[in-house]
């Protein structure tokens, strides 16, 4: 069938608040990672009033444990899987054409309310503006791909291939029991399109490797007063946390990559961060052990074995320079997010699409972004060889306190969204 491009871009924005509705019900159901079983509730029937069948399963660990992607998310190792659901359901395509594959993630990070403006769980309207934690990150770029296919369903416009809808977990925390369960569970379309809040007309093409680890300082505890009878583990922490400092300088200074500052030419484009630690009891009892956590991020061009290795190399410069050290090296252990970074070609025809629709409907030229977060996309692209490239609204404050998505953009996003389908999948007279 032909179909009316102009006709569906204006029902997509006519029938906007159908959207908006739904967001809000998303926004307003907390699902912070570990505890997003409600959410998907409301995905679940949503899916069911649009006449699909929902696929409803939790995560199996020892169904990915052997896959090259796997790791133990700290939520994982928290909260386990159970009650934990993923939820896919197939539009089934009327011929022979190609498949899609639009996803999100339906958890969020925690928020500190007395930061907030705005009920972070109030998906309040204002001058345009969705507020709450996930309305950009992102809730509302699945409330918009739910919502383009509505639309299509709604204007009766039969495509030729499958399209496949899902809501996953655990994004935020590596996605592992997320898209990676879902492409294990057979939801491996010919490409697919992730809605991040990327800034329409910005299409996303990269992700960042992501890796955690914790430094271990062993001391010698002693009362204050007789702190020449200890070693103080704090003191003998700060060199290494200098090594690594330096080792973040020093990187900062090297590296550069274009899609991260296309998006913000201000942007580092690798970061080692020491976010957290942990010594001592007692203000005169001397610290006999101090503990650290760091996050380091790195765009495309690099291994996660390099990566380590210069971290160890790091670490091992602040030890030999120190004879406590040198006795009692610190314990190095890598947990949580260990995650490869990707890139999916600009020449790649689903990318060159979903480019050319958002800035159709923006009316505005775009970037090619992405590479300083890590990312679902990477899933599909590293391990699977299905291109997936990432458009989706533009909000602000993402992780922060007033968190919003602007509703234009989401319109936006659903009308590219739905052209995109159109183009990619093909449609039957």
């Amino acid at each position: 069938m032909t179909v009316d491009r102009q006709e569906l871009r204006a029902r997509i924005d006519d029938e906007r608040d159908r959207m908006v509705d739904f967001l809000r019900t998303l926004v307003r159901t907390p699902s912070v990672t570990g505890d997003e079983a409600a959410v998907q509730e409301h995905v679940v029937e949503k899916f069911e009033s649009l006449g699909f069948t929902p696929d409803v399963w939790e995560p199996d660990p020892d169904v990915l444990r052997d896959h090259p992607a796997y790791f133990e998310t700290t939520s994982f190792v928290e909260h386990g899987y159970e009650g934990r659901p993923n939820v896919a359901a197939v539009r089934e395509g009327a011929g022979e054409g190609r498949s899609l594959g639009l996803s999100g993630h339906v958890d969020v990070v925690p928020v500190d309310a007395d930061e907030w403006t705005y009920d972070p769980w109030g998906a309040e309207v204002a001058d345009g503006r969705l507020y709450g934690r996930g309305s950009a990150d992102m809730k509302g770029g699945i409330a918009a791909f739910v919502h383009a296919i509505e639309m299509l369903d709604d204007l009766g416009v039969d495509l030729a291939g499958d399209l496949v809808l899902q809501t996953t977990i655990e994004e935020e925390d590596g996605g592992v029991g997320g898209v990676l369960s879902a492409l294990e569970r057979g939801y491996q379309p010919d490409a697919a399109i992730i809605s991040e809040p990327w800034e329409i007309p910005n299409v996303g093409i990269a992700s960042a490797g992501a890796m955690y680890f914790r430094v271990t300082v062993g001391g010698r505890s002693s009362h204050a007063a007789r702190g020449h009878e200890g070693v103080n583990a704090i003191e003998k922490a700060l060199p290494i946390i200098e090594e690594l400092v330096a080792l973040d300088r020093e990187r900062k200074e090297r590296i550069r990559y274009q899609p991260i500052l296309n998006r913000d030419p201000d942007a580092d484009s690798t970061n080692l961060n020491v976010g957290t630690f942990h010594s001592g009891e007692w203000p005169s009892t001397v610290p006999s052990e101090a503990v650290f956590e760091c996050r380091i991020g790195w765009p495309p061009g690099e291994t996660r074995p390099e990566i380590r290795e210069q971290i160890l190399d790091a670490i091992d410069a602040a030890v030999e320079d120190d004879p406590w050290l040198s006795a009692h090296p610190p314990d190095i252990e890598w947990f949580g997010w260990n995650a490869d970074p990707h890139e999916v070609s600009v020449d790649e025809e689903i990318t060159r699409l979903v480019t050319r629709h958002a800035e159709s409907v923006t009316g505005r030229e775009g970037s090619f972004v992405g590479g300083d977060a890590g990312l679902d996309e990477r899933f599909y692209n590293r391990y699977y060889d299905i291109p997936a490239p990432t458009m989706g609204p533009s909000g602000a404050n993402i992780h922060g306190a007033d968190e919003y998505v602007e509703i234009d953009s989401l319109v936006e996003t659903a009308q590219a969204l739905a052209l995109t389908a159109v183009d990619w999948c093909g449609t039957v007279d």
